[in-house]
């Protein structure tokens, strides 16, 4: 079976991009699963941790990264940029004194924010912060749920057939990236 490593930049109890992660999880093929991690115990990045006394909670986030054939990130935009929780895990994830484990790891990238104009300046950011990294990011389609209090239910189902099925599109383009590298 696949993995997929699913991380949402919020922490928030009722994030809609954990909600889309979660969406996401039901639309991908058999055989396929999405693992979602919980950003809340990673502390923030520090090189001498890195070095000296690695967390448990930073081992663990590692090693999903290491399983995973790729990564799918839900995030909100914050302040027109990437939320600090997801920065810091990327900081964990792509630091070279531990080894860069997003050098060439399929990522897509999505998010659904409450404002009209979704999350496509802080996917803009997340992109760059990812080639830096040296991942291999998806380019197309891009998912920027804009509204995202009009199109999740109180239970955060996804009630937007347009954006199930782009999110689909979005997981079949993830997965044809996966299948070279495996």
């Amino acid at each position: 079976m696949k993995q997929i490593l699913g991380i949402s930049g919020s922490l928030r109890k009722g994030s809609y991009n954990t909600s889309l992660l979660r969406t996401a999880s039901e639309l991908v093929p058999d055989g396929i699963s999405i693992q979602i991690f919980d950003l809340s115990p990673l502390p923030l990045y520090n090189d001498d941790l890195a070095k000296n006394n690695l967390p448990s909670a930073v081992n663990d986030f590692r090693n999903s990264i290491k399983r995973s054939g790729g990564i799918l990130i839900a995030s909100p935009e914050y302040n027109y940029s990437i939320t600090g929780v997801l920065k810091n895990a990327l900081d964990w994830a792509s630091t070279d004194t531990l080894e860069n484990l997003l050098t060439g790891k399929p990522i897509a990238i999505m998010g659904a924010s409450r404002s009209v104009f979704g999350t496509a300046r802080g996917q803009l950011h997340l992109r760059q912060v990812l080639i830096a990294a040296d991942a291999k990011v998806v380019q197309r389609p891009e998912i920027y749920i804009r509204r995202a209090q009009t199109v999740f239910d109180e239970q955060g189902n996804l009630s937007n057939d347009y954006a199930r099925e782009k999110t689909q599109s979005l997981l079949s383009a993830l997965i044809e990236m996966i299948k070279p590298t495996e």
